[in-house]
């Protein structure tokens, strides 16, 4: 948790995402900086699909996609189109505690029986769908995948700000995380 830099005021705010749509976003959600009025988006958010991350910014301020875990691995398309035809430069990676993917493997005998008694699938069916899947999408933790996955997408765009934050649902505070 000491890569974990807490957004209280703008001084908190590293000096490579001052005034740019990084800055802002943290001023958003952090600060309670009032709305203005957004006509496009500011960037691309690539976040979890965990219920319990709400971010308070304006309509129109963000694209967002949001995937297990967080990963862009199968969304390069919608990033590039969010650059290239939404002239987007600016993405805020978004990783949180308590992510249902960490781990995932623990998880597979609940997910194939709610699979078998909620949808009613074969137990083979079930197991193959998870098999082929959870590798794809478990993250061993969640500071050093959102890390990864900045260095990822920074080789693939190079000349795009890319931002790993870290959402901490007991506070609800976005946070900076501390690259080596």
């Amino acid at each position: 948790m000491d890569r974990l830099i807490k957004i209280k005021n703008k001084e908190d705010i590293f000096d490579v995402y001052k005034n740019t749509p990084i800055s802002i976003l943290l001023e958003y959600h952090n600060l309670g900086t009032p709305y203005e009025a957004v006509t496009s988006p500011q960037m691309l958010i690539g976040m979890c699909m965990d219920n319990r991350k709400y971010l308070h910014i304006p309509n129109n301020f963000a694209y967002i996609i949001r995937s297990g875990g967080g990963t862009l691995r199968f969304s390069e398309f919608k990033v590039s189109y969010s650059i290239a035809i939404g002239g987007i430069r600016t993405i805020a990676l978004i990783a949180h505690n308590h992510c249902g993917m960490v781990n995932l493997m623990s998880k597979r005998d609940q997910f194939i029986n709610g699979l078998v008694d909620i949808v009613g699938w074969e137990k083979q069916r079930a197991e193959d769908h998870f098999m082929n899947f959870a590798p794809m999408f478990e993250i061993d933790n969640e500071i050093v995948f959102v890390l990864e996955e900045a260095k990822r997408l920074r080789a693939k765009y190079p000349n795009i700000l890319i931002a790993p934050l870290y959402y901490n649902v007991d506070d609800n505070f976005l946070y900076l995380v501390k690259e080596d």
